[in-house]
């Protein structure tokens, strides 16, 4: 018996959009905001450039769109990810846990990512203070996690964490520009990074 069913249009609304999304993290993240316009949106999308109004009203809610996803694809992860460990888990099996998710969702999720942190400081402020909440709640999480194990011992107390926040995930950050997956997993990176970040580069007979 044929299906004489109509075409879901719902489905292919919602391709068409992620379409765009998917179009304009990838200009963002090598162009910038500036250089970024609806044309080549949609070009890159392989659209009509008049569709991409059917889904959003300008450029700015594209952008707008795409670093909301940048930031809520990390802070999400990585929420999740602790909320499920185990009361007893330790502070830094917690910290690296923390650093595997944030390094995982950044990487998979590498042009949105990439996009917002590359291009947030660009565009205009009425988009940066829409996607402010999601920063400053992730921010709250990470001071969260390292207060307490600073407040614990695992974490020597004359640090300043928030300090050490800033290092830790700008460093993370950055692998979205150079991570290679052929190379190594994103496992191996994130123990590596709490190694060096929590126990340091001279070897233990040098340190002592």
């Amino acid at each position: 018996m044929n299906d004489t069913s109509p075409p879901r249009r719902g489905r292919k609304s919602e391709l068409s959009r992620e379409q765009i999304l998917d179009a304009a993290a990838r200009m963002l993240r090598r162009q910038g905001y500036g250089n970024t316009t609806l044309r080549a949106i949609a070009e890159v999308a392989g659209i009509q450039a008049g569709s991409i109004y059917y889904h959003f009203a300008s450029k700015d809610e594209i952008m707008d769109a795409v670093l909301e996803r940048g930031v809520a694809a990390v802070y999400e992860a990585v929420r999740d990810r602790l909320a499920a460990l185990p009361s007893e888990t330790g502070h830094l099996a917690r910290i690296e846990v923390a650093v595997t998710t944030h390094l995982e969702a950044l990487l998979s999720h590498g042009d949105y990512t990439s996009a917002s942190i590359r291009t947030y400081g660009e565009v205009p402020e009425a988009f940066q203070q829409k996607s402010q909440p999601l920063r400053e709640a992730y921010v709250v999480l990470w001071q969260d996690l390292l207060g307490a194990a600073q407040a614990d011992g695992a974490i020597r107390d004359d640090l300043d964490t928030s300090l050490l926040r800033t290092l830790l995930l700008g460093s993370l950050n950055w692998t979205v520009e150079w991570y290679d997956p052929t190379q190594r997993p994103v496992q191996d990176i994130a123990r590596q990074a709490v190694d060096v970040l929590f126990r340091g580069v001279v070897p233990v007979e040098e340190a002592s």
